[in-house]
């Protein structure tokens, strides 16, 4: 199975001066997951090469299992330094699609119209898409085949309005990864804050926040299987 990845090549954190991009765990879980159940993986990213990792996702409190063993793997770090470019990507050449999440999607994946499309390619072709914590920001402008919102009607989840909060970022981010899944009549629902959850309806698979990113690229194999 050939599985793309697409990641954010936004690094402003709006005009804080802070610097962004996408968060370390969401990449890293997923691409060893997807990885060890035996999928060929494709990383790409708007710019192409090294996308930027948001700082904060570096920090020690941050790292998990799979962010360490990123670390200690230089083969997945030089897969991440050489992202193509998403505007190259066919959708023909793929199984299914994975976007890590970050702050980054909100400002760049959100309004790219190769990202759109992909997408739309992608479910129109009854091709899985997954996306974790704010990636499913992308799906702002993606349309159904019906030409409805993508997510309306549909069980999704996303990085909630408290998490925001928490997080400080609430009046910085172009838009709330939650309101904006209610307001284009997505059936929201949520865990606990910082707790694991994913959700799969049809073809699509969302996840609430960095502790889902794995639990996000178990619920796109089984899609798979």
């Amino acid at each position: 199975m050939n599985i793309l990845m697409v990641l954010t090549s936004h690094d402003q954190l709006g005009d804080t001066g802070k610097k962004t991009g996408f968060w370390l765990e969401e990449f890293a879980a997923p691409y060893y997951t997807l990885k060890n159940a035996g999928a060929n993986l494709t990383v790409v990213s708007p710019a192409g090469g090294q996308p930027p990792l948001d700082p904060k996702s570096d920090e020690p409190d941050a790292q998990t299992e799979a962010t360490k063993r990123f670390k200690a793997d230089p083969d997945a770090q030089a897969v991440l330094a050489n992202t193509g470019k998403l505007a190259d990507v066919k959708a023909a050449d793929f199984d299914a699609v994975f976007y890590p999440g970050g702050h980054g999607p909100l400002w760049d994946l959100a309004e790219s119209r190769d990202s759109i499309n992909l997408i739309e390619t992608m479910i129109a072709a009854g091709k899985p898409v997954a996306t974790v914590c704010h990636a499913p920001g992308v799906l702002r402008h993606v349309k159904a085949p019906d030409g409805s919102p993508l997510v309306k009607g549909k069980k999704v989840t996303g990085f909630t309005n408290t998490e925001e909060e928490a997080v400080g970022l609430t009046k910085i981010v172009p838009f709330l990864v939650e309101d904006m899944l209610k307001q284009n009549g997505g059936d929201y629902s949520k865990v606990g804050d910082w707790q694991s959850y994913a959700i799969t309806d049809g073809i699509l698979v969302t996840g609430q926040n960095p502790a889902s990113s794995e639990a996000a690229a178990e619920a796109l194999l089984k899609l798979l299987a």
